[in-house]
């Protein structure tokens, strides 16, 4: 079950107020969400980070894995669709990078960050769209609940896939939920894979090794790891 369901399951049970405070919740989530691209641009204008997922033990799995898949396969060069505030990136063991964001102030951040490293580039997706290129691998980390836009969420998926030449990597929930939280929609998106890339098959599936405890949701995660490749010719 999801984060913000068992959140709201705690609220319920209160006595007396309960109800009352999960629909005042809800009202008080939608009245400040607008789309998904605002969320994130206000998010970041505002000082907010990329979330408990960048950090921390998390963080490090998530560095582990892509870590081991880049010295694996010897891939050097990646491209992130969602590279946020650029915490991710500061694990990560690769040649050249590339780091997309909806928000301009997270990739403002980022060219700041990294301004003394001509490694690692950042754009915004209107930019990459006006001269797109492909990288060894596209990667998606804790993005794709939160695109909750039909459109918006056939766009990235597209992107990403079109800008891998041999990897994409996900790591996402893997269902189809909608949920109190007006930013966050959980997506089968493994269904689409199959339905509009199909040139393209899923190799592995690692999943969490600090899978999601209600009790524990910063440090924890519904996310697992989802590879996918071209498929070999017969």
């Amino acid at each position: 079950m999801i984060a913000t369901k068992k959140y709201l399951t705690v609220i319920r049970a209160i006595p007396v107020l309960g109800d009352v405070l999960a629909h005042l919740y809800g009202v008080l989530k939608k009245s400040e969400f607008q789309n998904s691209a605002q969320y994130w641009n206000d998010r970041y204008r505002q000082g907010g980070n990329s979330g408990a997922g960048s950090y921390g033990r998390l963080a490090l799995f998530k560095a582990e894995i892509l870590n081991k898949l880049i010295r694996d396969e010897n891939y050097t060069t990646f491209i992130e669709f969602g590279c946020g505030d650029g915490a991710q990136l500061s694990l990560l063991d690769i040649e050249r990078y590339h780091g997309i964001d909806v928000s301009e102030s997270a990739v403002a951040h980022c060219r700041e960050k990294f301004k003394d490293d001509s490694t690692r580039s950042f754009l915004t997706p209107a930019e990459y769209a006006a001269a797109p290129f492909k990288a060894d691998i596209s990667v998606s980390l804790d993005v794709i609940y939160h695109l909750v836009e039909d459109g918006v969420f056939d766009t990235y998926m597209r992107s990403l896939f079109e800008a891998a030449s041999q990897c994409v990597v996900i790591y996402a929930s893997n269902e189809d939920e909608k949920t109190a939280d007006p930013h966050v929609r959980h997506r089968r998106f493994t269904d689409w894979v199959e339905r509009n890339m199909p040139d393209w098959e899923q190799s592995a599936f690692i999943p969490n090794h600090h899978p999601f405890d209600w009790k524990n949701p910063q440090n924890t995660s519904f996310a697992n790891f989802h590879i996918f490749k071209p498929k070999r010719s017969i």
